[in-house]
């Protein structure tokens, strides 16, 4: 992923508001973030924790979508759940529930979409080996290639993009 301004990212966003947009805190790591290593953009709000955000290249420019992290709950050490963009299998609270707003009115009416995704938003990094999840019984094997498995998660993310931006 090409590096990004602070401008582009605010701009990008197709699920809430200008003012929405201006008031989210950018990762805290922004100035060193590995962008040779990203395929998206994906970080909790630091300012406010509830909330989470994703920006993807996209042919006309970044397309960001605001989601709502659900609150912290409890669960089960010996569970796991798996990350419906990644496939990277996790201990249950390395996975969350995240709902983006669709875009356009019907989002301003109240319709959102979830989806089951790494809790810290950083799926390129598991798959890339940069970070590995917390999982009890080991790491799942694969055989498919790095290309082949960053081209599912791309075409996982775009099937969740589509239902956001769909009008």
């Amino acid at each position: 992923m090409e590096p990004l301004s602070e401008k582009q990212i605010r701009s990008s966003f197709v699920n809430c508001t200008k003012g929405e947009a201006a008031r989210l805190r950018l990762p805290q790591d922004f100035a060193e973030l590995p962008w040779d290593d990203l395929d998206f953009l994906g970080w909790v709000d630091p300012g406010a924790p509830l909330r989470a955000h994703l920006v993807l290249p996209r042919a006309q420019g970044p397309l960001g979508i605001s989601l709502r992290v659900p609150p912290a709950s409890r669960s089960s050490a010996v569970k796991s759940r798996m990350c419906e963009i990644c496939l990277t299998g996790h201990a249950a609270s390395g996975v969350a529930l995240l709902v983006a707003p669709l875009a356009g009115a019907r989002g301003r009416e109240g319709n959102t979409v979830g989806i089951y995704i790494c809790a810290d938003l950083a799926c390129p990094l598991y798959l890339r080996g940069k970070r590995q999840p917390k999982l009890r019984s080991g790491l799942y094997e694969e055989t498919l290639t790095l290309d082949e498995r960053l081209a599912r998660m791309s075409g996982n993310l775009d099937s969740f993009v589509a239902k956001v931006t769909a009008r």
